[in-house]
């Protein structure tokens, strides 16, 4: 295999179908950000989109701004623009409140539909979120909590053949590792077994193309602040599919939820389609950044992210390959998402001294490396550099200098 040089990689950006949109994002000058899977970078649009909310629709306009500025509205119609994004009619889709709380909504409210069962499957290694609400649900509901391997499909069939699993949560992509979970036959194994399904799209949403219409699924949660650049504290959404529309109850009753907000009624009568699934009140100012961004996504072509997102793994997981750092995420392109994971003992302080260099990837306990790629603004060229970056901290050891040991708040 001939080896892939700098020059081939400028090349290729110049050739590169998305390229323009790196220019609508703010980017620091000096840092190759490879770590969009946790925080997104911000969309240049967003300040002035946030400003105007602020100062004309809340600072002029004032609660006239609830009808004139669309403020009440907003979770459906942005529900509406994020729809195409995972493969969902408008009316299925709602934006507000955060995945934690999406999460508790979904996984009660897959529970009340299959009355019959007791138990909420879950994955071992999911990412905290969907254990510690798991846990809570089930003994909130009198359920029996249980974790399988995701990535084994005789124990997750075998788990669902028990015959007694009314939901299955699952992550589409791990959050450690990269490794893309097949939607699709999943969810026609737990429906084939009685059980329904929620999936968590945090690590997907943004970064490939997602059909949840298409692959059958019942409930989906997902936040907006990782690939999709909304900013941090941004809303999460859900999906509930249009067929458990007329049945589904989920807890938090809110009176943003009801059918009829403004009769001030005190029976709750919920409000038609996934708009039942909001509570209270939505922030405001944070979806004014969400709305920027997925402006922004109305114009990507989800097929050449895709592609775009494979090349630049493929690229950072051949380059990488003589440090000797072990490698998590799946080889197969079709069975990883936007990420790459490597393995090392000394994983902390090897990011640190990478970050110290001006690339900024993140660790995750105990010794995993990961790297985000979000095609829409990264540059074939700017991952060839991390790659040459990382190879030369790991084989020159600077990673050792004590001052990249010392461990911060946030990892």
């Amino acid at each position: 295999m001939t080896p892939i040089t700098r020059p081939d990689c400028v090349r290729r950006d110049d050739e590169d179908p998305l390229a323009g949109f790196r220019r609508e994002f703010l980017l620091p000058e000096g840092v190759i950000y490879l770590d969009g899977n946790s925080l997104g970078a911000l969309p240049a649009a967003a300040p002035g989109r946030i400003a105007r909310t602020v100062e004309h629709e809340w600072g002029e306009r004032l609660i006239a701004s609830w009808n004139d500025a669309g403020w009440w509205d907003k979770p459906r119609a942005l529900g509406a623009k994020l729809a195409p994004l995972v493969g969902a009619a408008p009316h299925e889709v709602v934006v507000g409140d955060g995945t934690s709380a999406n999460l508790f909504k979904a996984l009660v409210a897959a529970l009340r539909l299959n009355p019959e069962r007791h138990v909420v499957l879950g994955e071992k290694g999911n990412f905290p979120t969907d254990l510690y609400i798991t846990e809570g649900v089930a003994e909130i509901m009198g359920a029996v909590e249980r974790r399988v391997d995701a990535d084994n499909r005789a124990a997750l069939a075998g788990a669902l053949a028990a015959g007694d699993v009314a939901v299955l949560l699952l992550s589409h992509v791990d959050y450690r590792t990269g490794a893309l979970r097949d939607m699709a036959e999943i969810t026609r194994l737990a429906h084939a077994n009685g059980t329904l399904v929620v999936w968590d799209l945090c690590h997907s949403v943004g970064a490939l193309p997602i059909e949840l219409a298409g692959c059958g699924v019942d409930f989906a949660v997902g936040c907006t602040y990782k690939y999709l650049n909304a900013g941090p504290g941004a809303p999460a959404f859900v999906f509930a599919a249009q067929r458990h529309h007329s049945a589904a109850r989920q807890p938090l009753t809110g009176w943003h939820g009801h059918a009829r907000p403004f009769d001030f009624s005190g029976e709750y009568a919920p409000a038609e389609g996934a708009s039942s699934f909001l509570s209270g009140s939505q922030p405001v100012v944070a979806a004014a950044a969400l709305e920027a961004s997925l402006d922004l996504w109305q114009r990507v072509d989800l097929r050449l992210l895709r592609e775009k997102s494979v090349a630049l793994t493929e690229l950072f997981i051949e380059q990488t390959r003589s440090a000797g750092l072990d490698l998590v995420t799946p080889p197969e392109p079709d069975r990883r998402g936007s990420q790459v994971a490597l393995r090392h003992p000394e994983g902390y302080p090897i990011v640190q001294a990478l970050i110290a260099r001006g690339v900024v990837g993140d660790f995750r306990a105990p010794d995993v490396l990961r790297f985000g790629f979000a095609p829409l603004y990264l540059r074939y060229a700017d991952v060839f550099d991390a790659a040459s970056a990382l190879v030369e901290v790991v084989r020159s050891g600077q990673w050792r200098d004590p001052r990249f040991a010392a461990a911060k708040a946030v990892t």
